[in-house]
């Protein structure tokens, strides 16, 4: 009688720690990834066509701008990826130790102006920034598109006064498809992603600004291969292709 009872409870242990480890093993790896908001959408299909080539990811994209992100990574914020716009907001994250390896280029992107549909002020190039009938929004000087937008005005000696600042470029786009501003300057990227709700104006390569992407693994990530797959996938020929259908140049 007591060794039928020792062995059924044994049993039902057996059956239990299975149950458990089945259950542990067939959880996905979160893999939690910080883009800049200018990624938002290209990164949305990255994470599908990687996710769908490793049912076991589970990626999670965190968008905001870049200087956000990247104090949030310093602060202590679980990431185990971090895309940012500039090299300038990497190296934050990179002189507190947080990268492991080194940060990699994997896509360039170009400014323009953001306009209202129908662009009733007229805009055609920076210059008309300065009319002061035409209110601009830019991003603030520690983002990186707001950096970019200020170094092309200042070379096209063009003076403008922002009736707003904002912290990422997809505020930049909201302010001015609301109506709440004229113009803004933001990527070539970020233009093509907010479909009919504003509309583009092209800067000259002459006078435009280039963006440097970089990615990198952070120290702490969770899963270390997942990260690396998952940076390797950006710059793979297949997530190439996919920030090209965005509006992104090539690394």
């Amino acid at each position: 009688m007591w060794r039928r009872l020792v062995w059924a409870l044994v049993v039902c242990l057996a059956a239990t720690a299975c149950a458990g480890a089945g259950a542990a093993g067939g959880e996905a790896t979160r893999l939690p990834v910080f883009a800049a908001s200018s990624l938002s959408a290209a990164f949305g299909q990255v994470q599908r066509a990687f996710e769908a080539d490793r049912p076991g990811v589970d990626v999670a994209v965190n968008s905001a701008g870049s200087s956000t992100l990247a104090a949030q990574i310093v602060q202590g914020a679980p990431a185990a990826v971090f895309a940012s716009a500039d090299r300038a907001q990497m190296r934050v994250v990179a002189d507190a130790g947080l990268v492991a390896g080194r940060a990699r280029p994997f896509g360039r992107n170009l400014l323009a102006v953001a306009v209202r549909p129908g662009n009733p002020r007229g805009v055609r190039d920076l210059g008309d920034l300065a009319a002061p009938d035409v209110a601009v929004v830019l991003a603030a000087s520690p983002v990186p598109v707001g950096r970019y937008a200020r170094r092309a005005l200042r070379a096209a000696e063009v003076d403008v006064h922002p009736v707003s600042l904002e912290l990422e470029t997809s505020a930049v786009v909201s302010k001015v498809a609301l109506g709440e501003a004229d113009a803004g300057i933001v990527y070539t990227s970020d233009i093509r992603a907010a479909g009919g709700d504003v509309a583009g104006v092209a800067i000259p390569r002459a006078r435009n600004v280039v963006a440097a992407y970089p990615i990198a693994v952070l120290r702490g990530a969770a899963d270390p291969a997942a990260a690396r797959a998952f940076t390797a996938f950006v710059r793979s020929p297949a997530g190439q292709r996919i920030l090209a259908a965005h509006g992104f140049l090539s690394r």
